[in-house]
């Protein structure tokens, strides 16, 4: 285990240079952090209206930093200008880690036809572009895949500190690799009603893709929402994949509020955690190439800090999947400094 801590380590380094470099575009505050955004995010398999379900997506935790408007590099507004047109525009820069495990976690060798054990550690960049009624999303991921992620300490250490059995089974996890990928998403803001005292519904209707060693995957997707202030945001955020409205976010009004729906389907065409590793041998199963997702939550925004959750129904991600739908959910809070 102690062999995934100078991977753990490069890749915390890595993004704290990113963010520093950032923050020279970046006024400080007096709290000494970067001013802007910032966010801290975890999705657990175990918030769920079944029984416990620690198995398959089980964890991701993220913590972000988002610039504001306009404090972004010459080279990267220009790259963003020059590739969609004008907008106002933010850089984000993100750690975010994943797991991923069977379903008999019980068991030291788990069975071969059952999603394998493995994790991902990776450095996020994007360019997030604005107006009026659409937000683009451009970007790169760098990081590892597989046991140099860190997944078993985290799992197993969480495990032993609030009591419970750890997972036995991580000795057969996805060999390390090398990750990168790209990707970019569009959304749309489409107003659909208004009502007295600020009461309204639009739709988000969202195409986003991703390729790379990781994922490749095409994911279109829409969401409905009814709240007040909805143009304070283009919806909740989801660590991908999954319909996002990142980590941007305005205050429009003293508060802001909005109940939302969304259905998304996922076209898959590469997925390591389920393929296993790209240039090792490894345990592997075979992708559905058609996932299918509901989800439903709440956000709110106060005096700068934005709440959001969101419950996730997820369809089958690979041949012989068990327990139907999965289920996940998603609990964000990000505050202004």
């Amino acid at each position: 285990m102690t062999r995934s801590l100078p991977m753990i380590a490069l890749c915390a380094a890595s993004l704290c240079y990113a963010a520093s470099a950032a923050a020279q575009t970046t006024p400080s505050s007096t709290s000494g952090f970067p001013s802007g955004t910032w966010t801290i995010q975890d999705e657990n398999a175990s918030i769920s209206t079944q029984s416990l379900t620690d198995r398959y997506y089980v964890n991701g935790v993220h913590i972000g930093f988002t610039s504001h408007v306009g404090d972004v590099p010459d080279a990267v507004a220009n790259f963003g200008h020059d590739l969609v047109g004008a907008g106002d525009q933010r850089i984000s820069i993100s750690l975010t880690q994943k797991l991923f495990t069977p379903n008999s976690t019980n068991l030291i060798d788990p069975p071969t036809n059952q999603e394998p054990y493995g994790g991902s550690l990776l450095g996020t960049f994007e360019l997030i572009q604005d107006t009026s009624g659409s937000r683009t999303v451009l970007g790169f991921d760098a990081g590892v895949v597989g046991r140099d992620a860190g997944g078993e300490i985290v799992q197993n250490g969480f495990h032993s500190i609030i009591g419970q059995s750890g997972t036995h089974g991580w000795a057969y996890q996805l060999p390390s690799e090398p990750a990168f990928d790209v990707l970019a998403s569009r959304t749309w803001r489409v107003g659909m009603a208004k009502f007295g005292n600020g009461l309204e519904i639009d739709a988000l209707p969202q195409l986003a893709g991703e390729v790379g060693t990781t994922e490749a995957y095409i994911e279109p997707a829409m969401t409905l929402r009814i709240g007040e202030g909805l143009n304070s945001d283009f919806g909740a955020p989801l660590l991908r994949p999954g319909p996002s409205g990142s980590d941007a976010y305005r205050q429009t009004r003293p508060l802001v509020w909005y109940v939302f729906g969304g259905v998304a389907g996922k076209f898959v065409g590469h997925d390591t955690f389920l393929s296993g590793a790209d240039f090792q041998s490894s345990r592997a199963v075979n992708p559905t190439h058609a996932v299918g997702q509901l989800d439903a939550g709440i956000a709110v925004i106060w005096h700068g800090v934005r709440f959001s959750y969101t419950q996730v129904f997820q369809t089958r991600r690979y041949v012989g999947q068990v327990g139907g739908i999965h289920e996940y959910g998603s609990l964000a809070v990000s505050a202004k400094f």
